[in-house]
């Protein structure tokens, strides 16, 4: 397989049509397998709907939606005069109290981290407040760049009380920051956190390597310990091309 070849997706997909499952909803969900775990890596150049509908034995529309479905979901791009191709799955991370570099861990995505700034600084009163500080509290100030699948991911900004812990740079870059926490005895029991989005300024697209006005997805969470005191206030943004927030909802 080439990224220049187009693809044939007959071997990655069996339909099971006595199914209720409709068609396209299990070609779209075999085609993100595949793409997920690599079998259809980013690049690949796949065949026209025609094609593929005739390959899998389907009807057009139902080809053209399950496309669709893909490209919703970030996983594929269509271009005039390029035709579709398969791009970087987006990296998925559950709203639970994790921290990013546990959830790529665990999603066998080796994270690698450059650390911008490890500082002590006085606490301005958004974060004396979060952290139920008294405002010019000394805190300590973590910026750091998270990469995954050597793309830069998120640009996070952490703050703790400075009498917490000690934090090393060099600690930062080979471990997460819940880990050093909890390395410090220190259990992480709840938290609060707002997610938005908004575009990214110029220096953070450049960061990011984003266009200037991309979008970007913001984090700001509140980590307590089980004691209920505030040990952690983060301000975070996240890459909206390689990136995405996932819940469980339950019905009571």
């Amino acid at each position: 397989m080439t990224a220049t070849s187009p693809q044939s997706l007959g071997a990655f997909v069996t339909l099971d049509k006595t199914s209720p499952v409709p068609l396209y909803y299990q070609v779209a969900l075999q085609l993100e397998a595949a793409i997920e775990s690599g079998k259809l890596p980013p690049g690949t150049r796949l065949d026209n709907e025609i094609e593929l509908a005739d390959q899998l034995g389907v009807s057009r529309p139902t080809m053209r939606r399950a496309m669709e479905f893909l490209v919703d979901k970030g996983l594929i791009v269509r271009r005039r005069g390029v035709g579709t191709r398969v791009v970087q799955s987006r990296v998925r991370r559950p709203l639970e109290l994790s921290s990013l570099y546990d959830d790529l861990k665990n999603a066998g995505q080796e994270p690698a981290t450059t650390v911008l700034s490890n500082t002590v600084e006085p606490a301005p009163a958004a974060v004396a407040e979060a952290l139920g500080l008294a405002e010019g509290t000394p805190v300590i100030v973590v910026v750091r760049l998270r990469m995954a699948r050597n793309q830069p991911l998120a640009r996070m900004c952490n703050y703790l009380p400075g009498s917490l812990l000690e934090v090393s740079t060099e600690a930062l870059e080979k471990q997460g920051l819940y880990q050093l926490i909890r390395a410090a005895g220190i259990r992480l029991h709840a938290a609060t956190q707002v997610i938005g989005a908004r575009n990214a300024t110029a220096a953070e697209a450049r960061l990011l390597g984003e266009s200037k006005g991309a979008a970007v997805l913001t984090m700001e969470r509140i980590a307590y310990d089980d004691n209920g005191a505030p040990v952690e206030y983060g301000t975070h943004i996240y890459a909206a091309t390689r990136y995405s927030f996932q819940m469980s909802l339950l019905t009571g």
